[in-house]
């Protein structure tokens, strides 16, 4: 059975309208994890430990904290920059504070600038590689632990850098299930009562 041109155009733009929503849908995570293998757009790199090389040059890194719109936390850096040798294990704190009288679960989305330097950027250990939950009136200092590769030096974009900025923003997200869970067995027994 022959299409019209009038079945073929139709059909022709819902194609089109389907193949782009499917790349509105996807480009996100797959812009994500370009950034993550490759360090574009500043993504930072996951270690276990540092390869144990460390340089007498040293690098200053800048912590910036910030919040997504509606975000009732308060969140900034405790120290706000520290130099260390290049290759040499370094940890900092950010502090979080739900002022509010509800529990509220974030998470934490990254980035470093210059971006050239966020591939030379790992990350041993970090508070935005899980979700947190803050209690109302809870107050906590979570810590990051970094290193700057030594394979900066090699790199001719990268190495003329002389300081790295690493930022975070927190962004509300759904409570987990159990602490929904522990919140509307709290409220149950309050009904009670």
């Amino acid at each position: 059975m022959a299409l019209d041109g009038k079945t073929k155009t139709l059909a022709t733009t819902v194609g089109v309208v389907v193949f782009m929503g499917a790349m509105a849908w996807a480009s996100v995570p797959l812009y994500d994890w370009f950034c993550r293998v490759t360090g574009y757009g500043g993504a930072t790199g996951v270690a276990e430990a540092t390869d144990g090389r460390i340089l007498d040059q040293t690098i200053k890194v800048r912590f910036d904290a910030s919040l997504e719109k509606g975000m009732p936390w308060e969140f900034k850096p405790v120290q706000q920059e520290m130099t260390l040798r290049i290759g040499e294990e370094g940890m900092a704190f950010y502090e979080a504070y739900n002022p509010t009288d509800r529990p509220i679960a974030g998470s934490a989305s990254y980035n470093v600038a210059p971006f050239g330097a966020g591939g030379y950027f790992s990350k041993i250990d970090c508070f935005c590689f899980e979700e947190q939950v803050l209690q109302p009136g809870e107050r906590v200092q979570m810590p990051v632990v970094f290193f700057v590769d030594p394979d900066i030096v090699d790199d001719v974009d990268a190495n003329r850098s002389k300081h790295i900025t690493l930022s975070y923003t927190f962004y509300e997200i759904d409570l987990p299930e159990e602490a929904q869970a522990a919140l509307d067995t709290g409220a149950a027994a309050t009904t009670t009562n």
